[in-house]
């Protein structure tokens, strides 16, 4: 049990690295650069955080936030294309 304990430790140590990355402006240019939005990778991976936690709740709620932000700015990003004229 005190391996899973340990292990369980690192995962989090690198989720906190992984939010310090996406929080750092450099991160940030290079990623918005690819078109990520880093407010929304942040909140995928507080959800996949906390599905590895064993907060199905909580996961499936960032989930849903994210899948429905990502589907709406996809969708915008069609219309505005095929609204420009040829």
């Amino acid at each position: 049990m005190a391996t899973l304990s340990v292990n369980l430790g690192e995962i989090d140590d690198l989720f906190d690295e992984l939010d310090a990355l996406l929080k750092n402006a450099d991160v940030g240019a290079g990623l918005a650069e690819r078109g990520v939005n880093v407010s929304l990778a942040i909140v995928a991976a507080d959800g996949l955080r906390a599905y590895l936690k064993g907060d199905k709740a909580r996961a499936a709620e960032e989930f849903d936030t994210v899948a429905e932000e990502i589907s709406a700015r996809l969708q915008t990003s069609r219309d505005l294309a095929r609204r420009k004229p040829s």
